[in-house]
């Protein structure tokens, strides 16, 4: 019996007080030989009108009276008799069940003729006493020890009293409410016994819609069971995608163009890897070509998938196989794809090489500092995959979202994806692709990424200049967080655009190929494990106090980089105008409008920039531009100052790597003194030194662990490439011992002509930063040949031959 529920003390009834509810003439029966009576227990009637009568009995108890009337028979007898003017001692519902005059259910079943125990009696509560207690329970049901006392003297009750009313009061509460969802679930489990039954009936009528005969109920193959669970969860991805983006951009995410990743941000350590958004158009105001694709079709996507599963199988391949797929190159440091081979082995994708298209193919392989599971989401977010990857990936945009993988992460995800690759210099075109980005993990530590082209499906498909086979990398886990990346480049592409300085670095793979991507990627990881540093390296000098200082550097730093990287190549969105001429390094400018950007200095802005070739290596080359010391030996606008490192933040293994904060101190009094941001990167395949003059209370702001977004940047500097040839040597013969090869220089200065966005630019503007930049040119040859002027005249002839 419930806790809290007395039972009056009832060994034997008369069957005439009980009246006709037994439907027995019996006369004078125990309730244990009551309840063994076989008349007794026919359908069921006994059992009810016995939980009746102990109901009956109960609701006397509950509440210690709670002002309801005894029990009594259907001809009015009083079943507690005379129990009501006996008084007894309040007790909890386990005394009750143990010492009071009643007997439980449980007693009576395991002995048919109980002796009667000794009756104990209790106190009724009167109406007052139990309204108190009733408001007070409202407040509080579950009253302390002190609250107790004080209602038990405000009412005369022992303490004890009152805590076993409280108790019973809780216990009776609880079993309404348990009366009540009992009775609601049974309501609900009734409806639902009536729609299986409807459904059933339902399939038994119905009709296969091939054969026209019965269908089998409840038979489903083993594969379309699987089949509908897995349609019913990515259905329960998509709601639950479209939901949250419904919150955030008051729509649920559709088939239209994002530029950053569609797929929930996952809480991941990416540093400062924020992402650029839109370049094009923050940089230059022109209309952005990316933007006016649209997503593919319903028809075209059962076929983009099939051309995705087929190019990872085929990037797998390529991956993992040696000779005599790939074969050695002359120089031994690349491996060379066989064209025979290849078509031999992997006849399927996209189709033969079009006649006027060039195919380029490389594999490379290192061992990076990045989880795979950080890499993979960088890959397949398409605005960390920019910022990452900015030096090679111009502008990038996602299409349309396939698919968003499955349990949580990038497994199975799918993208369509439009991109434009890069070189930093004016000289070498843009790629420009439409691809699909697949993602899937082959096991619990190796994850692939791949791309292939959809050229074919973009309404004006009438002239590719640059199309993308299977290409992409293969990702294993390492231990202690570092990952093993295999990359695989395969494109093919009209070429004929590059200039005659550059050919040789593009058909090495320098300036698209998988050693470009690879020693990018490596680099990357290297300054974001850097800006990941939560303390002030020994490396670290200068005005940097604080870890918060020293990120919000390196965030100004890395949105510097990603401007000039943007600003400095032949991208689409670019419209560069040669000033005279048609020589390799004639200067060649644009403007552009700088409006209500918190980033840039408003007004009109002129961008000027200019390649070379320089018979000295890119190392050489590197060190001489980077070092504050020799600074004043080409930086006209240092005006022969004292240039001073005042910060310090190295950012990779090479000590080429790192930013910097320099201060120029004017020869001349009367002008004030300037501070420098500089970055400078290098790797196998290229090197940076990017400059902008700061504010110097904007970058005390920075230092401080300020938001560097609104410092004001107008980026500068220089792109360094290896020229891709043979080493030289003074007689133009290819030595192998002299050395690294020749440098590929591009120069570029960004200048506010005025600033008024309105105005117009003037002729002057424009021939003082022609002259500049020619100046700074003349300065760097003249450092770097010396006395050797003769030894560069001679390799430039030689290579002028080879060309």
């Amino acid at each position: 019996m419930p806790a809290g529920i007395m039972m009056p003390t009832m060994m034997s009834l008369n069957a005439g007080d009980v009246g006709s509810g037994f439907g027995s003439s019996t006369s004078h029966l125990t309730l244990g030989q009551l309840m063994f009576q076989p008349s007794m227990m026919d359908g069921g009637s006994f059992t009810g009108q016995l939980h009746h009568i102990l109901d009956m009995g109960a609701g006397a108890a509950i509440g210690d009276g709670g002002g309801h009337g005894a029990p009594t028979t259907s001809d009015g007898a009083d079943i507690t008799g005379n129990l009501r003017e006996e008084e007894f001692e309040s007790k909890s519902g386990s005394d009750n069940h143990e010492g009071a005059g009643g007997v439980s259910c449980d007693d009576l079943l395991q002995d048919p003729n109980p002796q009667p125990t000794k009756k104990k009696r209790y106190h009724r509560h009167t109406l007052h006493q139990i309204n108190e207690m009733e408001a007070f329970f409202k407040e509080c049901p579950h009253p302390d020890d002190k609250q107790r006392k004080e209602l038990s003297r405000e009412l005369g009750l022992e303490p004890l009293q009152v805590k076993f009313w409280f108790q019973n009061k809780r216990t009776q509460m609880k079993m309404q409410h348990e009366r009540h969802e009992n009775s609601n679930l049974r309501t609900e489990n009734e409806k639902l016994r009536a729609d299986n039954l409807r459904y059933r009936e339902a399939l038994s009528n119905t009709s296969c819609p091939n054969c026209g005969g019965p269908t089998a109920v409840g038979e489903m193959s083993y594969d379309e069971h699987n089949l509908r669970l897995e349609n019913a969860r990515l259905r329960e991805e998509i709601d639950r995608i479209s939901a949250i983006a419904a919150k955030y951009v008051g729509k649920p995410v559709v088939n239209y163009p994002l530029m950053s990743s569609p797929v929930l941000p996952r809480p991941s350590d990416l540093g400062t890897f924020s992402g650029q958004t839109s370049l094009g158009d923050e940089m230059y105001g022109a209309q952005d070509l990316l933007r006016s694709i649209t997503g593919p079709t319903d028809e075209d996507k059962p076929m983009i998938v099939e051309l995705a599963v087929a190019a990872m199988e085929e990037l797998i391949r390529m991956a993992q196989m040696n000779e005599p797929l790939w074969m050695p190159a002359v120089d031994g440091t690349m491996s060379v794809l066989n064209k025979e081979e290849y078509i031999r082995t992997l006849p399927g994708g996209i189709g033969p090489t079009p006649g006027d298209l060039k195919t380029e193919a490389s594999r490379e392989t290192a061992i990076v500092i990045m989880n795979h599971i950080n890499l993979v989401e960088i890959l397949m977010d398409v605005s960390q995959w920019s910022t990452v990857f900015s030096g090679i990936v111009s502008r990038a945009m996602t299409v349309d979202v396939l698919s968003t993988g499955v349990a949580g992460n990038y497994n199975g995800a799918l993208q369509v994806m439009t991109a434009e690759f890069q070189v930093p210099t004016p000289l070498v075109p843009t790629r420009e692709s439409y691809f699909v980005r697949y993602c899937k993990q082959h096991s619990d530590s190796t994850w692939a990424v791949v791309d292939v082209s959809l050229e074919s499906l973009r309404p004006s498909a009438a002239a590719i200049k640059s199309r993308r086979r299977p290409t992409g990398c293969v990702i294993q886990e390492m231990p202690n967080g570092y990952s093993k990346v295999t990359w695989v480049e395969h494109v093919e592409v009209d070429d004929r655009g590059v200039h005659n300085i550059y050919k040789r670095m593009v058909s090495s793979g320098l300036a698209f190929g998988a050693k470009r991507w690879v020693a990018t990627l490596d680099r990357q990881c290297e300054r974001l494990a850097s800006a990941m540093a939560t303390s002030i390296t020994a490396g670290d000098v200068g005005v940097i106090t604080t870890a918060e200082g020293r990120k919000s550097m390196l965030k100004l730093a890395e949105r510097m980089v990603i401007s000039f990287c943007s600003g400095v190549s032949a991208s689409t969105a670019h419209t560069w105008t040669t000033l005279s001429g048609s020589g390799a390094d004639d200067v060649r400018v644009m403007t552009r409008k700088s409006i209500d950007d918190p980033g840039r200095p408003p007004g009109i802005v002129l961008s000027a920039a200019t390649s070379f070739w320089l018979p000295v290596s890119p190392m050489k080359v590197f060190e001489f531009l980077r070092d504050e010391n020799t600074r004043n030996e080409w930086d006209i606008l240092s005006n022969g100052g004292v240039v001073q490192e005042m910060a310090h933040i190295a950012n990779g293994r090479d000590t080429g790597n790192c930013v910097s904060l320099l201060r120029v101190t004017s020869t001349n009094s009367s002008q004030s003194n300037m501070l420098i941001l500089q970055e400078s990167c290098t790797d196998s395949t290229a090197s940076l030194v990017i400059y902008a003059p700061v504010d110097i209370v904007a970058m005390n702001v920075v230092l401080n662990g300020g938001d560097p977004d609104y410092v004001a940047l107008l980026p500068s500097g220089f792109a360094i490439l290896p020229d891709g040839m043979p080493p030289v040597d003074g007689s133009g013969v290819s030595n192998e011992a002299a050395g690294s090869g020749g440098s590929l220089l591009t120069v570029a200065f960004q200048i506010l002509v005025d600033s008024v966005p309105t105005a117009k630019l003037s002729l002057g503007s424009v021939a003082t930063v022609n002259n500049l930049i020619a100046c700074t040119v003349e300065r760097i040859k003249a450092s770097l040949a010396g006395e050797n002027q003769s030894i560069m005249d001679a390799a430039g002839k030689s290579r002028e031959y080879i060309e």
